[in-house]
């Protein structure tokens, strides 16, 4: 037998006003993008916002459905977009700000395992890693260097 140790390594500021003029700009995008989520059911509002090789940004926000499984992530649906709008374009960064409307939202919220998987299907198919920087509604913003760091033993088409 062989045991393995797998590390994960992020950045953490403070709060918003830490991180650079970029990254502020498209977390406030994503902001802008949570506050427009479709929630009745859960009231957990999450928006992203995608930035582009090209300079675009693409944001997205969670749609729920009262089919809970019929809904999707704001990953996803931003994701997904930026995919099929712009598939030979690399996606450089992604940004995450969620909030609960029942409780203040401090900790800092990332892409859950459907999301990551997607996540990570863009990273391979572009060989490149996509940073993302992930918060609550307000306080620390939590930045990773890539998907992999988030989901290091990767489902992905090498397997396949």
């Amino acid at each position: 037998m062989k045991s393995i140790k797998i590390e994960a390594k992020f950045d953490v500021f403070e709060n918003l006003e830490e991180v650079s003029s970029e990254i502020q700009n498209l977390m406030n995008n994503a902001i802008e993008a949570r506050r427009k989520a479709y929630a009745p059911y859960s009231k957990f509002q999450v928006g992203v916002a995608i930035l582009l090789e090209n300079g675009e940004i693409i944001t997205g926000s969670n749609q729920e459905n009262a089919s809970f499984p019929a809904g999707l992530c704001a990953e996803r649906t931003a994701i997904h977009y930026a995919g099929a709008k712009y598939p030979d374009t690399k996606i450089t960064t992604l940004a995450i700000s969620a909030a609960s409307q029942i409780n203040n939202t401090i900790t800092p919220v990332p892409p859950c395992g459907a999301c990551r998987q997607a996540i990570a299907e863009y990273e391979v198919k572009q060989s490149s890693p996509i940073e993302i920087y992930f918060m609550g509604s307000t306080g620390k913003v939590v930045r990773s260097e890539s998907l992999e760091n988030l989901l290091p033993l990767m489902f992905d088409k090498t397997v396949l």
